[in-house]
C-alpha cells in the first residue's frame, strides 16, 4: 500500500513539475518573442529613416 501511495504522489508531483516546466518555457519563448518583435520595428524604423537622409543627400539619384 506504501508504494501505490508513494508512486501516485510521485506521479502526480512529476505532472505538476512537467507543467511548471513547459509553463516557464512558453513564457520565456513569449518574453523572446515579443523583444524579437519590437527589434524588428526598430531596425525597420531606422532603415527607413536611413533611406530618407540618404535620398535627401542624393536626390539626384532618386530622380527627384
Amino acid at each position: 500500500m506504501f508504494v501505490v501511495v508513494t508512486t501516485v504522489i510521485l506521479y502526480v508531483f512529476g505532472f505538476v513539475f512537467l507543467y511548471g516546466v513547459i509553463r516557464l518555457g512558453v513564457r520565456h519563448a513569449l518574453e523572446d518573442l515579443e523583444l524579437q518583435r519590437a527589434r524588428a520595428r526598430r531596425e525597420e524604423e531606422l532603415a527607413a529613416a536611413r533611406d530618407q537622409t540618404f535620398l535627401r543627400d542624393n536626390a539626384f539619384l532618386a530622380g527627384s
